[in-house]
């Protein structure tokens, strides 16, 4: 062990002073959120889950969006772990192709399509049908899930078809299904004021564009993001991306070395 001296002390000192510097610039990066890119059109599951009339949901459309088709996104699609994301107010045409989890799988002989807004988020989980990351799909090998609010006023009772004599049942609660992003114009809430926009009174909180196009001009960003919240704190907690993680490395061993060289 090297003999205490001031010299000693001056170098831990700087080492100290490197240390805090490090930490409040490890504050500073980032949260890893890798949210998942995806096509305008292809393959996700379905799902559904009641949402009340009137009911302002994550992105924070207004109250009267609830009036027409509607559905939350799963959260590492949606593009933030809180609040609103890049895909609220999206709009996309969905098509059920058949039910997932029944024995046999079941073929409607009919084509059931509906187009819904991006109004709110399917929070990431350890399983269900909203956990797909850029590390893997969800149960259905999807990386898209689009929660159905259904019933709905706006959407048939019958829109999900199903064959009860032969299943016994009538919902099969998870269908894989065909997606295509399209403009809002095709939305049924298209032309009700109404139903477009955000709520005012929100702030910065709301986000939901009439017809978004990917444009920074017209299209949400991350709320998460831009506030330093982790994508989820539940399942994935505060993971710095593997690039930082790994450069950071030789930096950290090199400070634990000079300080016990020092000691």
């Amino acid at each position: 062990m090297v003999p205490w001296s001031d010299f000693s002390a001056t170098c831990l000192s700087r080492l100290l002073s490197f240390i805090l510097i490090l930490l409040s610039f490890l504050s500073h990066i980032s949260w890893a959120s890798e949210w998942i890119d995806y096509s305008l059109d292809g393959y996700a599951t379905m799902t559904h889950y009641s949402l009340p009339e009137n009911f302002i949901a994550a992105c924070g459309c207004t109250s009267t969006s609830t009036e027409y088709p509607t559905a939350a996104m799963n959260q590492m699609a949606y593009g933030s772990s809180t609040s609103y994301g890049p895909a609220c107010g999206q709009c996309f045409n969905l098509t059920l192709l058949n039910s997932f989890l029944s024995n046999p799988p079941f073929y409607p002989n009919v084509t059931k399509s509906v187009v819904i807004k991006v109004t709110d988020l399917c929070p990431l989980s350890h399983s269900g049908w909203c956990n797909a990351t850029t590390y893997g799909p969800n149960a259905g090998g999807h990386y898209l899930n689009f929660d159905l609010a259904w019933p709905s006023s706006s959407i048939p009772n019958d829109f999900f078809p199903s064959d009860e004599t032969l299943y016994g049942y009538t919902d099969f609660g998870v269908w894989n299904i065909s997606y295509q992003l399209v403009s809002c114009t095709n939305w049924e809430g298209w032309n009700h004021a109404a139903a477009l926009g955000s709520v005012a009174n929100l702030g910065y909180s709301a986000c939901c564009p009439d017809d978004p196009t990917g444009s920074t001009n017209n299209t949400c960003p991350s709320y998460s993001d831009n506030n330093g919240i982790p994508p989820d704190t539940q399942t994935s907690g505060f993971a710095i991306s593997s690039s930082i993680s790994i450069s950071l490395l030789p930096v950290v061993t090199l400070v634990v070395l000079l300080v016990s060289h020092v000691l």
